[in-house]
């Protein structure tokens, strides 16, 4: 799964639609970030679109929402910088078969971190001139080119996942630097056409999947 896409509450699109849609164009890893939503209103989400990810066998995943995740059986959660829980904490609450993801910007970040039971670090946020601000501590390609190698080199067996506002233009740049996929939110969820858009950053992660897959058949 080299697609992972991150739910927008922003989006003009509701997200319930924004899960079906990027469901419907093939994406089969979802995380529903819904920071300044209650959980009775992450949990009609949940329960919407459950149904559809399980006949689909799409994974589901919140950020965050550590409790909550157990309480709706979803796949695991990703504790972001600002979550106040340590992958120890989440991880004795929701068991051994969850996954939990992090997120990671700097090698001693990733040092603090590697000795946890934690299944994936997701690098950025990625630079992005338009976006840029000054309060957030943003990673061009070769900072997360640097950081990959960092990984390789000190035998730190993580995945690792770009994030941070990606766009098509840059997943060749980003798969080649060393991460093992990309999460997307904004480029997808702000399209006029989910399910195109979908369809064109997993036409786009083709090479991709087809390299990984044989990497696992050997």
């Amino acid at each position: 799964m080299l697609l992972q896409f991150i739910t927008d509450t922003k989006s003009k699109h509701s997200v319930t639609e924004q899960i079906e849609n990027v469901i419907k164009g093939g994406c089969k890893w979802i995380t529903i970030k819904m920071d300044e939503s209650s959980d009775e209103d992450i949990k009609k989400v949940v329960e919407a679109i459950k149904p559809l990810c399980l006949k689909e066998e799409v994974f589901l995943i919140l950020e965050n929402h550590v409790e909550l995740a157990k309480e709706l059986n979803v796949g695991g959660v990703e504790l972001n910088q600002c979550s106040s829980m340590t992958p120890s904490k989440a991880r004795m609450i929701l068991g051994p078969a969850a996954v939990i993801g992090t997120t990671v910007n700097s090698e001693s970040a990733i040092d603090n971190l590697k000795n946890y039971d934690i299944d994936y670090f997701k690098i950025g946020p990625f630079y992005n001139q338009a976006d840029y601000s000054e309060n957030t501590q943003y990673l061009d390609i070769k900072a997360i080119h640097n950081l990959c190698e960092y990984m390789e080199k000190n035998d730190i067996d993580v995945a690792h996942v770009a994030y941070g506002n990606i766009g098509l233009e840059d997943i060749d740049l980003l798969m080649t630097a060393g991460v093992n996929g990309i999460a997307v939110s904004r480029a997808i969820s702000e399209a006029d056409d989910i399910i195109e858009e979908t369809k064109k950053f997993i036409q786009k992660l083709q090479p991709y999947i087809k390299a990984d897959e044989e990497l696992k058949a050997e």
